[in-house]
């Protein structure tokens, strides 16, 4: 047999230096253990909640959380962003692109095997049969030869540093934060839909309001017109409650494209043209706001894809440190093939015609500049900006759930009085209406009474849509509700 390389101790060298090379081998660089660590509070400010140190619970179930609201309709929409949302869809695709990545990069831990497989025939004027430089034999009978070869070669680049493995790893820490990508996406096209429909549903019942008011302005300009025309108004009286009755009619057209836009951006959240869309309307909708834990566990943060996301790029970065600072040591390839030619296909795998090689080759740069100290350096700086990116997105999170908090809380209060200043801004405007038919008030008086019990009612349906959207808020700054860790606690003795 023979080969490039001359003797079996040759070969057996080579072997051991390689395995003794990669058993031997050893990831240099920063381990990553934990998230940078960040002074968190021992509780929320606006809640009754208790800070738990927990490990990261991102993928924990939260549930259908739209379906607290109580509202098919809802419900409906809710489950078509889930599949026809083109951000959402965009960051599917995303994600599944991270994953292939991993893939890719896992294939560089084992050897790369190839074939290489050729058959010529050529022509010539005669001559004996001759040796070809690879070996193959060739024979002709004057007028054409045929010759066969065929090559399999191996080479494979032991991990002794580290560098392929934290490839792997960095791959799999950018997979993992593009899942949290796309968590995020769904629960922010989830959460915008929730409130555009909230609101959407508000309108409903105001507009069916400001009609119930303009039928009210309607009448009152009949009972002035009446009046004026008895003699007992004047002519001012009429204009008053002409123009209060056309500028009520401007309000509801202003309710109707106000209603048409919200329809549109809901059309686009459920991946659907606003042409094709549409939502009855429901002037009989009432409002349904869950109930918010009284003690929210701040472990729930833990929960929230943008921080799950900031951590896990955290440790993308920490991975490239260690990449980098490979580039300080030689890197190690072994190659192998073996191979063969022959004049007809039956000899083709003849011990004889084979030939095979096997060879170690060790590279060490000498001399760089600086440029893997800068490399190093660069990636140390990536990882801080990295941990400050983190501990933003924590602190951001803090103050969100603050302020969804008390805008929870302040709504709650304000709905008692709300609905009391309703009820008296109503009685109020009767009992001036009555009055100014008896003479006894102006009509000014009247038109103050009106607007007044208007914006209160308007006021009340409004609140009531902020309450549901500020649940929302609250869902959404909690990581997308709050079911799956009340199981959780629940199931624990």
């Amino acid at each position: 047999m023979r080969g490039l390389l001359p003797t079996q101790a040759m070969y057996k060298k080579t072997l051991c230096l390689a395995l003794s090379l990669a058993l031997s081998a050893c990831a240099v660089g920063p381990r990553y253990t934990a998230a940078p660590a960040i002074d968190t509070p021992a509780a929320f400010k606006e809640g009754q909640g208790e800070w738990v140190r927990a490990a990261p619970a991102d993928a924990l179930e939260r549930g259908a959380w739209w379906q607290l609201f109580n509202d098919p309709v809802l419900n409906d929409l809710a489950a078509k962003v889930e599949v026809s949302n083109q951000t959402v869809a965009a960051s599917v695709a995303a994600y599944r692109q991270a994953r292939a990545l991993v893939a890719q990069q896992r294939a560089s831990l084992f050897p790369t095997v190839s074939l290489d497989a050729s058959g010529n025939r050529s022509g010539s004027r005669g001559g004996s049969p001759t040796t070809t430089t690879s070996g193959a034999i060739v024979t002709g009978s004057g007028s054409a030869r045929t010759s066969y070869q065929f090559d399999i070669g191996a080479s494979w680049e032991p991990d002794v540093w580290g560098r392929l493995s934290r490839t792997v790893e960095g791959a799999r820490a950018s997979e993992q934060a593009s899942l949290a990508d796309l968590a995020a996406a769904r629960l922010a096209a989830q959460g915008e839909l929730a409130a555009n429909y909230c609101n959407l549903r508000g309108l409903d019942v105001q507009r069916a309001l400001q009609a119930q008011t303009l039928a009210g302005y309607e009448r009152t300009l009949q009972i002035t017109n009446n009046r004026y025309q008895a003699g007992i108004a004047a002519r001012t009286d009429v204009l008053q409650a002409q123009t209060q009755l056309a500028s009520t009619r401007a309000d509801l057209l202003t309710l109707d494209r106000q209603r048409a836009q919200l329809e549109h951006a809901i059309a686009v959240l459920v991946g659907q043209a606003p042409a094709n869309f549409s939502i009855a309307p429901d002037p009989q909708w009432r409002a349904v706001v869950p109930d918010v834990p009284v003690a929210v566990p701040s472990t729930l943060l833990q929960r929230r894809p943008d921080i799950a996301g900031a951590e896990r790029r955290v440790a993308q970065a920490n991975e490239q440190i260690g990449i980098a600072m490979t580039g300080w040591f030689p890197s190690l390839r072994l190659t192998g093939s073996v191979g063969a030619g022959a004049a007809s296909i039956s000899d083709l795998f003849s011990s004889s015609a084979l030939v095979w090689a096997l060879g170690a080759s060790l590279a060490q740069t000498i001399f760089d500049a600086g440029a893997t100290a800068a490399q190093v350096e660069g990636a140390r700086a990536g990882l801080d900006a990295a941990a400050a990116r983190y501990r933003q997105a924590v602190l951001a999170a803090f103050q969100d759930v603050e302020d969804q908090l008390t805008g929870v809380r302040v709504l709650q209060q304000q709905v008692a009085l709300r609905e009391e200043a309703s009820r008296d801004a109503d009685l109020v405007e009767q009992q001036v209406l009555n009055r100014y038919q008896a003479g006894q008030v102006s009509f000014t008086d009247v038109i103050t009474a009106q607007v007044t019990a208007q914006t209160a009612r308007r006021a009340l349906v409004q609140l009531q849509s902020d309450r549901q959207a500020a649940a929302v808020a609250l869902i959404q700054s909690l990581g997308g509700g709050w079911q799956g860790l009340q199981a959780e606690a629940a199931a624990k003795p």
